[in-house]
């Protein structure tokens, strides 16, 4: 089945800590650009936003999540590696509820869909706000405290 024409919900959660937000980095080869977003994932049928939520974050990198709040729905038309994109984006703030993360520098975990690696980081929110670094969706920045 072709999945290339299809809406995709996923669930994002923004977090921030003395103004930095932990984002993943991702890499468009066809722009030959780094981006970065919040960590989420897609939510399964059946499945609510904030289950999706806690669910991605503990198969990802086994971190509970504390002080969760719904901010918004999100729509996103971009273009990844030369083809179209669609998502709504259940978009929620949080805290990790073990202060240990808090003083990483990066992790690195597979993420499910093709086990590809990814870096999760802290990031300066100033990085995002000045343009310096793309954070995608761009209307995260709205969000940003």
């Amino acid at each position: 089945m072709d999945h290339s024409n299809r809406i995709r919900v996923l669930v994002l959660g923004l977090i921030q800590h003395h103004d930095r937000l932990f984002v993943a980095e991702g890499y468009d080869s066809v722009k030959q650009d780094k981006f970065y977003r919040a960590l989420g994932g897609g939510i399964e049928f059946g499945e609510t936003s904030l289950d999706a939520l806690k669910r991605e974050f503990q198969e990802e990198i086994q971190a509970e999540l504390t002080n969760i709040h719904y901010l918004g729905c999100l729509e996103n038309l971009f273009v990844y590696n030369g083809k179209p994109g669609h998502e709504l984006i259940q978009l929620y703030q949080c805290d990790f509820a073990d202060p240990k993360f808090h003083q990483l520098e990066q992790l690195t975990f597979l993420e499910d869909v093709g086990n590809t690696p990814i870096t999760g980081l802290w990031i300066d929110c100033d990085r995002f706000r000045s343009g310096e670094l793309q954070l995608v969706p761009s209307a995260c920045l709205n969000y940003l405290q």
